[in-house]
């Protein structure tokens, strides 16, 4: 998914990005809101993360603005700008979500995540094919590449790698990998899950330098770009 940002804080804006990056996104970086609005013109973004006190043009001014056009794209303003006030002048705008400075870089995580799932601009329907790194998932065909070399998986390997790849970074636990891949046809409590994990290991990750499946150790099994 692709983000464009709008924050004039160049520390902040490197971090963020490389926050985001870490997490799959697709990061475009604007310091100023004419810069910004020339970039919406010019290309499709997923998401737009605007701060509102930059040069040129605010970041209120450029929700307003991209509001006239687009209707649907999620906008969350990140300000240092915390009273009701300030919220309320940004959601009459038409933003979809407000996040007061200085925040956790994971809770804007969720915030994106929640609203990119209720637009549904995750992986959109339209989007049949999912890019992760150098792997790549054709839904519609149900095949699997890495680094442009096709990958054999069964029925039940390549719907529990879809599952891990259309929520990138998010863990799963083995009771929800039960549920969503085998609708409880197994027992739980047997090791099925790991050893689908470990075909998947063997079949996506052996080969290549940076790994993508992972384990959360206690919790389950999430999918993300790591070295």
């Amino acid at each position: 998914m692709k983000i464009l940002l709008l924050e004039d804080d160049l520390i902040l804006s490197a971090e963020l990005g490389k926050f985001l990056e870490q997490n799959n996104f697709e990061v475009k970086k604007a310091y100023d809101g004419e810069l910004f609005l020339r970039e919406v013109q010019k290309n499709q973004y997923d998401i737009y993360l605007l701060d509102i006190n930059v040069p040129k043009i605010s970041g209120l001014e450029v929700c307003e603005k991209i509001r006239l056009d687009d209707k649907n794209t999620p906008i969350i303003m990140i300000s240092a700008y915390g009273d009701l006030s300030d919220k309320k002048d940004a959601f009459n705008r038409l933003a979809d979500d407000y996040l007061v400075k200085p925040f956790q870089f994971e809770e804007l995580l969720m915030r994106i995540n929640s609203l990119t799932r209720r637009n549904g601009t995750e992986n959109k329907s339209g989007d049949e094919v999912i890019s992760i790194d150098n792997l790549t998932i054709n839904k519609t065909e149900q095949k699997v590449f890495r680094n442009g070399q096709e990958i054999a998986l069964t029925v039940k390997e390549f719907q529990l790698l879809l599952l891990l790849a259309e929520h990138p970074g998010r863990t799963f636990s083995k009771q929800q990998i039960s549920e969503l891949v085998w609708q409880h046809n197994f027992n739980t409590n047997t090791n099925t899950v790991e050893v689908y994990i470990n075909f998947l290991r063997k079949k996506i990750d052996k080969d290549f330098d940076t790994k993508l499946i992972h384990t959360r150790s206690g919790f389950g099994y999430y999918l993300k770009v790591q070295q």
